[in-house]
């Protein structure tokens, strides 16, 4: 009986990652970006990329069980201690545009939560609009260590509720095309619609699609806790696929419904989900209480998430990492075994990260752009991946596992060449930013701060190991 305790069931593991996996959110984003053709994006990138990148990470997990699957941890078996440090802090990296995202994500839901509208980015400056991020920021690097397991727990809560709303959404959504006065403000409503429009736009936008649906490494130390993972781990990845496909392609339809794919508004991507669902509820003739339902559950979610975040991240690149390779003061923990230092260097570099947005024209503008980062650094996070997968099979004797993606070794290199190439196209294209007129003032201006935080977050991590090496003795 203790033994049967131990396992854990493919339904239960494929929920589990698909509440890392989308949100709401990522659906709006990406539907900024394509209109109606991001119908047919989602269902070709979950068929061709997201199944085989699932079921890789389940090999990865079963491979390096001993470690605990993480991703450093992956790339530091096949590669090295170098290469697993720098995976290590690049994900570190990829980490700081997120946390500041999340904690924007919380000043603009409190000034729908006060106000009931998009108002607060009309009468607050850019200046203020970070001043307040990082707070909020600040806040949380001090009350994390008090409220750490209750936010976990609101973080879990917050995402399932999350979910909730959004397949309420949808569920509502063609509830009202049946009644009297339902109608789809997106027209011509017919296959052409649901086609993108395959230009240097829409390679630009790639990379935020797939940062929308990474995350399934989170799930891949539960592999070796299946009973028959062989079986079951494909059934769990494949259910996940089913419930993304869902997700995706009919909230996209959904937002089609309250939202002119033709003529889509400037601020969508910050503004959209509280738009949606606004416009649900005045439908129904409830005013702003689905919206005030949502903007609630969207900052418990987000301050529990920035909360585990920024304590996750710090110490996971304090202990997963060689301490050969960074300064011992940035190692060192305080009485408390909190790594003080390694919060300071969090802080800064998203001090740094925020003003570098400053100097946009507008909030939105902050938004989107940082948005837009996070859409370059995760998906080349993600390339070790990949690259790790590759490595193993390459040497599938030495590297054996309880589940194998592939039986084929030839076949399963070129599936894992596949995913890298186009993870990386994605990744260099998604440079260009997304939401500014080619050629325009505004565009090279985004460029520019794309690549200096890009250099300058990744950049450091090849400084860290020099600084450590003058602390040794000669």
């Amino acid at each position: 009986m203790e033994e049967k305790k131990k396992f854990i069931s493919w339904p239960v593991l494929a929920l589990m990652s698909f509440v890392t996996v989308i949100g709401f959110d990522d659906i709006i984003y990406n539907f900024a970006n394509q209109g109606m053709g991001v119908i047919t994006s989602w269902i070709i990138l979950l068929l061709l990329y997201v199944i085989p990148y699932s079921l890789m990470v389940g090999q990865l997990g079963s491979v390096f069980n001993h470690e605990g699957g993480g991703l450093s941890s992956w790339v530091r078996g096949t590669s090295g201690d170098r290469l697993g440090y720098f995976t290590a802090w690049t994900y570190w990296a990829a980490s700081i545009p997120y946390v500041v995202d999340t904690a924007n994500a919380v000043v603009v839901g409190g000034g729908w939560l006060i106000n009931g509208n998009d108002s607060m980015e009309d009468t607050m400056s850019n200046s203020m609009f970070a001043l307040l991020t990082f707070v909020i920021f600040l806040a949380f690097i001090f009350l994390q260590r008090h409220f750490k397991k209750s936010l976990e727990v609101l973080s879990t809560l917050g995402g399932g509720a999350m979910f909730v709303l959004a397949v309420l959404f949808v569920i509502m959504t063609f509830t009202s095309l049946f009644m009297p006065n339902g109608h789809i403000e997106t027209q011509p409503m017919n296959w052409r619609t649901l086609l993108p429009k395959f230009d240097l736009h829409y390679l630009t936008t790639i990379g935020l699609l797939i940062y929308a649906i990474n995350g399934a490494e989170l799930v891949a130390p539960f592999v070796t806790r299946m009973k028959k993972p062989n079986r079951d781990f494909p059934r769990a990845m494949v259910m996940l696929t089913v419930m993304t496909i869902f997700l995706t392609v009919f909230g996209s339809f959904s937002l089609g419904v309250f939202f002119d794919a033709h003529n889509l508004p400037n601020n969508l991507k910050m503004n959209g989900s509280y738009y949606a669902f606004q416009r649900l509820g005045e439908f129904y003739h409830l005013g702003n209480t689905l919206m005030y339902i949502f903007a609630v559950t969207q900052i418990i979610y987000m301050c529990a998430l920035l909360a585990v975040l920024l304590d996750a991240m710090t110490r996971m690149l304090i202990s997963d990492t060689g301490k050969q390779f960074l300064p011992k003061k940035l190692t060192k923990l305080n009485a408390d075994g909190l790594p003080i230092n390694g919060y300071i260097l969090t802080t800064g570099l998203s001090a740094f990260i925020l003003l570098l947005g400053v100097f946009l024209p507008d909030m939105n503008d902050i938004f989107n752009w940082l948005l837009n980062l996070n859409g370059i650094i995760s998906p080349g996070v993600t390339c070790w991946i990949f690259y790790a997968f590759i490595r193993i099979r390459m040497d599938s004797r030495k590297f054996q596992s309880d589940y194998v993606f592939i039986k084929n070794d030839r076949m399963a290199i070129f599936v894992g060449w596949w995913c890298l190439i186009i993870t990386a196209l994605a990744t260099i294209f998604g440079i260009l930013p997304q939401d500014a007129a080619y050629g325009s003032s505004l565009f090279w201006h985004e460029l520019i701060l794309n690549i200096v935080g890009i250099v300058v977050l990744i950049g450091l991590g090849f400084v860290m190991p020099a600084l450590a090496k003058q602390e040794q003795p000669s």
